[in-house]
């Protein structure tokens, strides 16, 4: 009797996982059963632009952000867009009439690497946010989430360098230093008032020197340049075996760094690469390829020009500076001629400026570097120098469909200047951004202040 029972207990055992009928119930609940879900945006951009009114800039000389040139110009703008540029003819009724006289529009500056807000001033040790440097593996931090809104940096930014968006990157301490954000260079309560809204989030990394030393000098690793791609490599393993599972609707545990890595795999978050050397570049293009990424642009990058058609072909942006080097040994091999060499070989071409006093005068940076590149016989005009500045970090960010040119049904982000944007002597006389008169030199009550700043000495200071 015990026998027959363990026979028919058996059976029908078998019968149960084998059973067609149980298969496709069994995977009609594991379809039906919740699946891991998690919010991409919890910190959405509340960002408003500030009131504007309907405004036409005449007779100045206009470099569009794309490349084109405009010599006496108007710049109509109305509700926060560009509505175009247009040469001779009357002004059109119902705007407010600026007479730009002698004087140029741009579109306004974006700076693709900076960390104002995570390194504000006063730079004092209780201030410094913008490196989390307990592991070399940190894509799990935020650079938002350390930004101080009341940085005096962000209005000298405004003021003296005519800049109107930046991204904010964590430090290059790590391999993986976090999120970046993108902001819109206005005063607000918070940084989601910031935020520049529709922008993609970018992942910084870092490799070289930095994250070897930081964590060779306690005795982990990365303590190489090979142990510094091994930590990467392993780390994209557990990136994609993640996104693995959650693109197959599998429950897994949150988990913020390989969500960030994910979103990277997924095309949603833009690799922003710190990296000097051409030989790190090159090996960070091909890990790119093992793994199923994209390099939006590399930073720093003082050696691109040695492979400036590799960069070309792969669509890759270098961030550079027109003449800092040899503060360290990968920065030993830079030239002067970095930039316009970039220029020449078709890729894409950014000035940056990774420093608060460098924000406040990129175009003086890029006026040096299109002047080493004259020297050396590559010719760039100015109109196309301020390409560098304006569209070309636009695009890298991934926002170049919604500034950084003067193009119609742009956010209005414009400039206008008391002289040619490239000279050393020139400043912002105004400046706009979606429209909205944010600084105007010539009013001391339109001088941004930092609640940080009242009442103490220097308060609305822009030399």
């Amino acid at each position: 009797m015990q026998l027959t029972k363990f026979l028919i207990g058996t059976a029908v055992a078998l019968a149960t996982v084998t059973s067609p009928v149980a298969a496709k119930k069994k995977d009609k609940e594991a379809a039906s059963a919740p699946k891991s879900s998690f919010n991409k945006d919890p910190y959405p951009s509340t960002y408003q632009p500030y009131a504007s009114v309907p405004t036409a800039v005449t007779n100045v000389i206009v470099y569009d952000g794309e490349g084109a040139k405009f010599q006496n110009a108007t710049v109509y703008f109305r509700d926060g867009k560009v509505e175009g540029t247009e040469t001779g003819g009357a002004v059109k009724d119902g705007y407010t009439v600026i007479d730009g006289t002698g004087k140029w529009v741009t579109p306004g500056i974006i700076d693709v690497h900076s960390h104002l807000g995570d390194y504000p001033s006063p730079g004092v040790d209780a201030h410094s946010d913008g490196n989390e440097a307990t592991g070399a593996v940190r894509p799990e931090v935020w650079a938002e989430h350390s930004v101080w809104p009341q940085d005096p940096g962000f209005s000298r930014a405004l003021a003296n360098g005519g800049v109107t968006a930046l991204q904010i990157l964590p430090g290059s301490a790590n391999l993986f230093g976090g999120r970046s954000v993108t902001i819109k260079n206005v005063y607000a309560r918070n940084v989601q008032g910031m935020k520049f809204p529709g922008a993609p989030y970018g992942l910084k990394m870092a490799c070289g020197e930095n994250p070897k030393r930081v964590y060779g000098s306690k005795g982990q690793m990365p303590q190489t340049r090979m142990g510094n791609m091994a930590v990467n490599r392993q780390t994209w393993a557990r990136a994609a075996e993640y996104k693995r599972k959650l693109d197959k609707g599998e429950n897994v545990t949150r988990d913020l760094a390989m969500e960030t890595l994910a979103g990277v795999l997924s095309g949603e978050i833009l690799v922003h690469n710190h990296c000097y050397r051409a030989d790190e570049m090159s090996l960070v293009i091909d890990m790119a390829k093992e793994f199923g990424y994209k390099v939006s642009t590399f930073h720093h990058a003082v050696e691109s020009y040695k492979i400036a058609d590799l960069l070309a072909k792969e669509g890759i942006c270098s961030a550079m500076w027109a003449d800092w080097w040899g503060f360290k040994m990968e920065s030993y091999d830079a030239i002067n001629e970095n930039i316009p060499m970039v220029f020449k070989a078709n890729a894409c071409t950014i000035v940056h400026s990774d420093d608060a006093n460098g924000i406040q005068r990129l175009n003086q940076e890029a006026a040096k570097a299109a002047g080493d590149g004259r020297r050396m016989g590559i010719e760039v005009p100015d109109e196309v120098v301020w390409t560098w500045l304006s569209y070309n970090p636009a695009k890298a960010l991934g926002i170049g469909d919604k500034t950084g040119s003067l193009k119609p049904g742009k956010m209005a982000d414009i400039v206008l200047w008391n002289g040619n944007p490239l000279s050393v002597y020139t400043r912002p006389d105004k400046v706009w951004i979606d429209g909205a008169l944010m600084y105007d030199a010539a009013n001391p009550k339109m001088r941004p202040v930092a609640d940080f700043e009242l009442g103490q000495p220097g308060e609305g200071d822009v030399k």
